[in-house]
């Protein structure tokens, strides 16, 4: 920010943080007039949180998106406006090396794989949330209501001249991850029932070949009762097969139970967050 002619706000989201982040942050914007920071009422999750400090980004031409672990380089910052400059509104970052484990490294390949497999928009392989975007694009994406918010999905599907800028992340310097498992599957859930139709007509190709079996089934059962004056017999194979489809029925409601789940969170139409307090232009605005 020192090294740039650029006039550059910096976000600063306080998520709910159980550690002494509020009062560094308090510091920090008291005595810097460049830092504005939003402190929430609770902890509302990353994609809330991401979305809270772009409804309070005053950027005239455009926003970055960075996570506080600085594991993504803030000097990225000049490349993607130089992107910008030439007339993307959009231009992401594409890791190229991941400094996880093999497990985690895996596990993020294949799930990006897949959704781009299913997803019925185009989102690029291996880009996170980390990006710039316009101010028009912001402005979409501030529009945009949905309570199950997946944000790299929600970029993608507004459009616009879009860029990806390969880099390699760096290993976390100091912390631990807040995203456990149970938020990385949550994550993974809005991205794919959020821009997947996949979901729900897997659900109607099963039950088409469930049909097709059980009418193949039962022209064998005639060809046995007419051809061999026997019909196919077995108590441990109908146990199975009971056993067997009323799993699959289970699952199936499942997947129309998340669906029913994002419809029940988004029509009682509840603010996406709430604000206790900023810290803007150096003062203290309590909510």
């Amino acid at each position: 920010m020192d090294s740039t002619p650029l006039s550059i706000e910096v976000v600063l989201v306080n998520d709910g943080s159980r550690d002494n982040t509020a009062e560094l942050m308090h510091q920090l914007a008291l005595t810097d007039n460049r830092y504005h920071c939003v402190f929430l009422a609770r902890n509302y999750g990353h994609q809330i949180a991401l979305s809270a400090g772009l409804s309070k980004a005053r950027g005239t031409e455009g926003v970055m998106v960075i996570d506080g672990d600085l594991q993504d380089p803030p000097e990225l910052l000049f490349d993607f406006y130089e992107k910008y400059k030439q007339g993307y509104d959009v231009v992401y970052a594409i890791r190229q090396k991941r400094k996880e484990n093999v497990l985690k490294k895996a596990a993020y390949r294949l799930f990006y794989r897949l959704l781009k497999s299913i997803s019925y928009i185009d989102i690029p392989l291996d880009s996170g949330d980390f990006c710039f975007m316009s101010r028009r694009v912001v402005d979409v994406m501030n529009a945009m209501p949905e309570e199950s918010r997946y944000i790299r999905g929600m970029r993608s599907w507004i459009g616009f001249e879009q860029i990806g800028v390969p880099y390699e992340r760096a290993e976390r310097a100091a912390g631990d991850s807040k995203y456990s498992f149970r938020k990385l599957l949550q994550l993974a859930y809005n991205g794919i029932f959020n821009f997947s139709e996949f979901p729900i007509k897997l659900i109607k190709r099963v039950g088409y070949a469930s049909v097709g079996i059980s009418f193949l089934y039962l022209v064998y059962s005639v060809y046995r009762k007419l051809i061999y004056d026997d019909v196919p017999q077995g108590f441990t194979a109908t146990i199975f097969i009971i056993i067997f489809f009323s799993g699959i029925q289970l699952f199936f409601m499942g997947i129309m139970g998340e669906y029913l789940l994002r419809i029940f969170f988004q029509v009682k139409g509840r603010p996406l967050f709430i604000v206790k307090n900023e810290i803007l232009d150096g003062k203290l605005v309590n909510k």
